[in-house]
């Protein structure tokens, strides 16, 4: 790292400390700066090829409708669309990879673009990172979602998001765009 030891031991005594501080205290973590990889997340292999000249659009999927919880995704409806058509469909298991890996399971799967319901500014980040198009705050039907997103027509809020990680559901709480959540509200 090019400093002494004891420079190397002040940091990490500063960060166990802070880390420490957050977990007690119930403090938002936030790592910033330096360099570091994303890797690509495990993407199933019954995920297939998109082909050349296509685009894929993922969908938080829930029972037929755009899941509203980006981080507790267990599936995405992925499409694949040539000129200006759905040609393909699959619905894809994420194997309950949870915020940190999904992006980098939506890279592998060769995703360009993401609708969904709420989610949290690190996976904004993650997505961004990831080359990914975010589309946010949508709901309703899956299928009708991408019909109206390549019609030009689809409904999105760009500033959509929904903080789970400030404070525990109800077992059962589902969270839609506009209403109240809890103790916090999406928007």
């Amino acid at each position: 790292m090019g400093v002494s030891r004891a420079t190397v031991t002040g940091i990490y005594d500063s960060a166990r400390s802070k880390l420490a501080d957050a977990l007690v205290n119930g403090k938002r973590i936030r790592i910033t700066g330096g360099n570091y990889r994303m890797e690509n997340a495990w993407a199933a292999s019954e995920i297939k090829a998109k082909g050349e000249n296509t685009m894929r659009i993922a969908v938080t999927y829930e029972n037929g409708m755009i899941g509203q919880h980006f981080g507790r995704t267990e599936q995405f409806k992925l499409y694949d669309i040539r000129d200006g058509a759905v040609k393909t469909t699959q619905v894809v298991d994420t194997n309950g990879t949870g915020h940190g890996a999904l992006a980098g399971f939506l890279r592998a799967a060769d995703v360009q673009t993401l609708i969904c319901g709420g989610i949290g500014m690190g996976a904004r980040m993650a997505l961004n990172e990831a080359g990914i198009a975010l589309l946010p705050g949508a709901d309703g039907p899956a299928d009708e979602a991408v019909e109206a997103y390549l019609r030009g027509t689809l409904r999105y809020d760009l500033n959509e998001t929904c903080h789970h990680h400030d404070h525990e559901h109800g077992e059962g709480h589902d969270c839609h765009p506009g209403e109240g959540c809890g103790s916090h509200g999406c928007h």
